[in-house]
Formats: structure tokens, C-alpha cells, sequence
């Protein structure tokens, strides 16, 4: 399970995707966010599938390697759907106990949540997964760069996030070391319900903690001894430049919005 988070994750290849400037990259990603939660009918949710398979397609991004990190938030994906089924009233009320209710609408929301929540997974994962956590904070921080002017800390958080993905991979190597070697000493971890399963997990949190604050020590200590003190007067080795290819996919990030709210606004059915 642990294997299967893939956030956080680079996947090197040699694709017109990861060739993109980051900043075109975090563009499509707020872009594609706002079309999935802006969509309505079913037009509008073919466009956005339709483009998220070509993205898919031209990344050189395995589908198995993107649908894998799914595994780890399907509990996620199941109680998001219950809590739409079960609280939402529509028009044709199927089954009735007390507050709860199973109408045609709860069903219809439940199935729309799964779906816009398996989208979100996939089109997050798939920026991280063709842009290293360097570029990234490059992108972050150029883009944000107008917000020093008002005292904004825009290399601040632009490290934090760099920081955090790389912790990801980190932690998720050190939680399965962990577990082997609670396993090793006869510690079940697979067996039982979700209670029983989730008690198991304790004695796992105070060492990956412990190991989790010794890594932050240790490269706050590291960046203290080399002099760091954010990003006042730093230069890049690679400076962020647009090419033709990224006006190119601004021009496609911008039909695919327009067409997503078009679809929207004219052919909304079926509701």
C-alpha cells in the first residue's frame, strides 16, 4: 500500500509534457481543478475526460503508474460517496430511515464526487509526476513573485513545498522499513478489521516521528552551516525562459477551459 503513493513521485521521461516551463504546468493544473469543479452535464465531463487522456498520452506516463496512487484513497473515495448518497434529498426518495435518505440526486451526487475525485488524483499526480520538486519550486516561485512586493514570503513557501515533496518519498521508505522490522519482531499488521488494524499502526508513529523531526533537524542544521537565508540576492542555474511550446499550451489550456464552460452554459443535460 505504502508503494502505491505516488504524489510526491517524479517519473523521468523524455515527453513535450515534461519539457513544459513548471509555470505552464501549475498553470494547467489550477486550470484543469476549476473546469473539473465548474462542469456540468455530460458533455462537459467527456471534454474533461478527453483531455485528461491526452495529457495522459503525450506525458509517456504509464496509465498503471498513474491509476496505482488511487489505491491508497479509495476508503477516502467510499466515504466522501456515502455521505453524498446518504445526505443529499432529491426528488425520488428510494429508501428513508431517520436522517438518512437514498434519493435519485444523492445517487447521481455520489457517482459525480467519485468521479471528480479520481480526476483531481490523477491530474495533481500527473503534474508532480512530470516535474521534478526543483522545477516546481522555480515555477512556485516565479509565479508568485509580484506578492514580494507585498512583503508575501514567496521563496518561503515556495521551500516548504519543495521540502514537502521530497519528504514524501522519505517518509514512505522509512514507515516500510519500519514496518518490516515491527513485523520481523511478530507485529501483524494485515490481519483483523479496521479497528484492530488501525491499533497496529500505533506503535509505528512514535519512531517515524522521531525519525521524521531528526531528518528536519538535520537539514536545518545543514542549511544553517551553508550560510542559507532564503532567497534575497540568490541567482538560478537554469532560469525559467518560455519557449514556443509554452505559448503553444497556454493557447490549449485556454480552448479546453473555454470549451468546458461552453458545454456548461449550453448543453448543461443531463443536469
Amino acid at each position: 500500500m505504502l508503494r502505491d503513493i505516488t504524489i510526491g513521485q517524479y517519473y523521468p521521461a523524455e515527453s513535450p509534457i515534461h519539457k513544459l516551463d513548471p509555470r505552464v504546468k501549475l498553470f494547467a493544473t489550477l486550470i484543469y481543478v476549476i473546469a473539473l469543479f465548474v462542469f456540468k452535464g455530460a458533455l462537459g465531463f467527456g471534454i474533461i475526460t478527453v483531455g485528461l487522456v491526452a495529457m495522459i498520452a503525450v506525458s509517456s506516463v504509464p496509465l498503471s503508474y498513474i491509476l496505482k496512487g488511487l489505491k491508497s484513497i479509495v476508503v477516502i473515495l467510499i466515504i466522501t460517496s456515502l455521505f453524498n448518497v446518504v445526505f443529499t434529498t432529491g426528488d425520488i426518495v428510494f429508501v428513508k430511515y431517520g436522517p438518512f435518505v437514498i434519493s435519485d440526486a444523492g445517487i447521481r451526487n455520489g457517482i459525480v464526487i467519485i468521479f471528480r475525485l479520481i480526476y483531481l488524483i490523477m491530474g495533481t499526480s500527473l503534474m508532480t509526476l512530470t516535474t521534478t520538486p526543483n522545477q516546481l519550486t522555480d515555477g512556485l516561485e516565479r509565479s508568485m513573485r509580484h506578492l514580494a512586493k507585498i512583503k508575501f514570503p514567496v521563496h518561503a513557501i515556495a521551500m516548504m513545498m519543495s521540502i514537502a515533496l521530497r519528504f514524501i518519498p522519505i517518509l514512505i521508505d522509512e514507515t516500510d522499513k519500519i514496518m518490516k522490522a515491527q513485523m520481523a519482531r511478530g507485529a501483524d499488521f494485515e490481519t483483523g478489521g479496521l479497528i484492530k488494524r488501525a491499533k497496529a499502526m500505533v506503535p509505528l508513529l512514535v519512531p517515524l516521528f522521531v525519525s521524521a523531526f531528526r531528518r528536519a533537524d538535520d537539514l536545518a542544521m545543514a542549511m544553517e552551516a551553508r550560510c542559507y537565508n532564503g532567497g534575497v540576492g540568490r541567482t538560478k542555474m537554469n532560469p525559467l525562459r518560455y519557449g514556443k511550446k509554452d505559448a503553444i499550451a497556454y493557447m490549449i489550456i485556454f480552448a479546453f477551459l473555454a470549451a468546458v464552460i461552453t458545454a456548461r452554459i449550453l448543453l448543461p443535460w443531463p443536469m
